[in-house]
């Protein structure tokens, strides 16, 4: 806790453009979670995570800035809320190690994600690939947060989170927050429009399997036009048809309606329609967003302030847990 209020930790990647699926399962709940004045909130922009796969400097560079004015964009006041680069704060990487020395091989070795993703990059299986479990447990642990908004995929995370601090505080007494889960009541989980048995992904190679919330009106037609559903005919809210599912999902979370809302209004019209109505609502979900960002965009000094001024209030945070901690483990203050 700060102040009395509960801490919320939270953060994306600073790959490629984030997804509407992205914005729909995390951003927008954020920012509804952010309008609690019980709750102290901290967004990352989580750009040493970036690099377990290899990217191109100035497109890294350009992806973060992209991100952290998305996040303002999308309604995350960046004087209300800590919006951070994660590099901005070295005292991540500084918890990293030490929570390493705290953290067993098996423990790694069942992480299901970096399974995944060394199938996907067989040509650079390296170690930060395999640690960066630890890496984010850090992340959670260096602001004491109480609240991580995870998906369903990520709970995995989040155990190995808890079973750290949990073995750390029982070897140096209480130390770290045990963090809890918070999972959204709605958009927990876009899928991908050309495969609705898979999550929508910023990294499908197929284009039209994502929405990214930089798409303009033209492409986002395009692509719910373009989106696979099925042979029925009848639409349906049912898990034996995916892509219609999804696209209901979708509909909802961008109108607020309900699924029983939803189905009444297409009731009797064709899949065309439905895909015609549910590109509409994310039209009209996504312009102001895509707005600000230009705006944002265009002051540089702006966006600098920010990111400048977030650091410090990151780092003051950040450095309090790192300082209880590297005295517990015996390590020796710098004399002043």
């Amino acid at each position: 806790m700060i102040d009395g209020k509960k801490t919320m930790l939270s953060g994306m990647q600073s790959t490629g453009m984030i997804t509407l699926g992205n914005y729909l399962g995390a951003l927008k709940n954020w920012v509804t979670l952010s309008d609690d004045e019980d709750i102290n909130c901290f967004y990352g922009i989580m750009d040493l995570h970036s690099i377990t796969v290899r990217q191109d400097p100035a497109n890294l560079r350009k992806s973060a800035r992209n991100l952290l004015m998305l996040y303002i964009a999308a309604g995350l006041d960046p004087v209300k809320n800590c919006i951070f680069y994660q590099s901005h704060v070295p005292a991540h990487p500084e918890l990293a190690w030490i929570l390493n020395c705290y953290t067993y091989m098996g423990e790694m070795n069942r992480m299901t994600q970096f399974k995944d993703k060394a199938a996907k990059h067989s040509d650079n299986i390296n170690t930060g690939l395999f640690t960066y479990p630890v890496l984010m447990a850090a992340d959670i642990l260096l602001y004491q947060a109480d609240l991580v908004p995870v998906g369903k995929d990520q709970m995995q995370h989040l155990e190995i989170t808890r079973d750290i601090a949990n073995r750390f505080n029982g070897i140096y007494g209480d130390v770290f927050t045990i963090p809890e889960g918070y999972v959204g009541k709605s958009g927990a989980k876009i899928m991908s429009l050309q495969d609705p048995t898979k999550k929508m992904s910023k990294s499908d190679e197929n284009p039209n399997a994502s929405i990214s919330l930089l798409d303009d009106k033209d492409t986002i037609m395009r692509k719910f036009k373009k989106a696979v559903t099925d042979s029925e005919g009848v639409i349906a809210y049912r898990d034996d048809k995916p892509g219609i599912k999804n696209l209901l999902d979708i509909y909802c979370c961008c109108t607020g309606k309900t699924v029983d809302e939803a189905l009444a209004e297409f009731n009797g019209l064709g899949y065309g329609q439905l895909k015609e109505c549910v590109g509409e609502a994310v039209v009209n979900e996504l312009a102001p967003i895509q707005q600000r960002f230009k705006e944002l965009s265009e002051d540089k000094a702006y966006v600098d302030g920010i990111i400048k001024t977030n650091a410090e209030k990151a780092s003051y945070y950040a450095n309090k847990t790192l300082r209880k901690v590297k005295k517990k483990v015996g390590f020796t203050e710098l004399p002043r």
